[in-house]
């Protein structure tokens, strides 16, 4: 007997991909991308390793999607915080206290995880992160400028640089308090810097 009903190709995919960028974000998030192998998204998935690499290429792809969904997530809050027409002075302060409690929400996934990627031994992982760096530097550049044009350059490095040194901080283990206490002390220099600017 035959039929006209065509036979499914191949074992279907036994994970959502979506699903599984979630949990190798908790991972990367977690250890770091270097100290993750294959084998840990693997078993954490419940995947063979022929179904990861048909899903995502390698773990540079893998953390390729999982910088992307993070990302989204950052822009969301450098939107909401960056406001046309909030003062310079003040929106900055604020977006230094919001990395600050982002950083140290889990204290098993402290620091921002795209900063930390611009560290990592995979060139491939390290100019995904850096990309995405840029892109936020970009924003916040953009938005300085608006109102500080000759400033914007100097003032948008002190801020990532601050970002920065507050994920490493986190990272090592320093509580929220001390994060926020050297976020408003930033915030203070860059209301500062800017009175000085307008004067």
């Amino acid at each position: 007997m035959t039929t006209d009903s065509p036979r499914p190709r191949g074992r279907p995919r036994r994970f959502d991909p979506d699903e599984a960028v979630a949990t190798a974000q908790r991972l990367f998030h977690a250890r770091g991308y270097d100290a993750v192998s294959v084998a840990d998204i693997t078993a954490a998935l419940g995947i063979n390793p022929p179904s990861f690499y048909a899903a995502f290429g390698s773990k540079a792809g893998l953390y390729a999607r999982v910088i992307g969904r993070y990302d989204a997530a950052g822009a969301i809050i450098l939107d909401d915080v960056l406001r046309p027409g909030r003062p310079v002075a003040e929106a900055l302060a604020a977006l230094l206290e919001v990395a600050a409690r982002n950083y140290a929400a889990d204290p098993a996934a402290a620091g921002c995880l795209v900063l930390e990627g611009t560290r990592c031994d995979d060139p491939g992982a390290r100019e995904c992160a850096a990309v995405a760096v840029a892109a936020g530097e970009e924003t916040i550049r953009r938005f300085v400028a608006a109102d500080y044009p000759e400033q914007a350059l100097h003032i948008t490095d002190y801020v990532t640089t601050t970002m920065a040194g507050l994920s490493a901080k986190a990272r090592e283990g320093q509580d929220l308090d001390r994060l926020l206490s050297t976020a408003r002390l930033a915030g203070t220099v860059l209301a500062q810097a800017l009175r000085e600017a307008s004067a």
